[in-house]
């Protein structure tokens, strides 16, 4: 997937103006790629134009100005998205108890591991996760993942976790999401 450029983001002030518009958009094409898996994980799968408004809200939030500021926030959200043939995407881990969470966030440690996109011919293809996302106790409640479908939808998602096992298949809407994602 193409990756946001510097001259794509504009100066926080032009952004405050455009905001509201822009918000809009990104939001319609958030919605067939939220996909929820249980009760407690929700996938929300990048695209240039997500990434985009990420960052244009950290310079936004963050008032930055300074070139290497801005450069260092593409950078990192760049890492989200999907090389040729991949999707990327962000997982929360949604507990709202902080008890709770503690507890499943160390009981999960493995979780990523588990996780897969399930194709049409039945394969499962695992994530590809961010090693610094997990600790020796625990799990980030956060979690940047990478599927190499070699650009083959999938046509479900899940987990086959000791104790989380859970799988839904894509809506059609998620479905052409995610096959138009791997076309670009």
């Amino acid at each position: 997937m193409k990756k946001v450029t510097r001259d794509e983001i504009l100066d926080f002030v032009t952004y405050s103006e455009q905001r509201e518009r822009i918000r809009s958009e990104v939001m319609a094409i958030k919605a067939p790629r939220r996909i929820h898996l249980g009760e407690f994980l929700t996938f929300l799968f990048e695209t240039t134009e997500t990434v985009r408004y990420q960052v244009l809200e950290m310079v936004r939030t963050e008032q930055i100005v300074k070139e290497a500021e801005i450069r260092h926030e593409l950078e990192t959200y760049n890492e989200l998205l999907g090389e040729a043939g991949e999707l990327g995407c962000t997982l929360l881990i949604e507990l709202e108890d902080p008890a709770e969470r503690a507890v499943k966030l160390r009981a999960w440690r493995s979780l990523p591991d588990h996780l897969y996109l399930l194709l049409e011919d039945g394969e499962r293809v695992r994530a590809q996760y961010d090693r610094r996302q997990i600790d020796d106790t625990r799990l980030s409640s956060v979690q940047f993942l990478k599927f190499a479908t070699r650009g083959r939808a999938p046509v479900a998602i899940g987990a086959d976790h000791p104790e989380l096992t859970v799988e839904v298949r894509l809506n059609p809407e998620q479905g052409a999401a995610l096959r138009s994602d791997l076309a670009r």
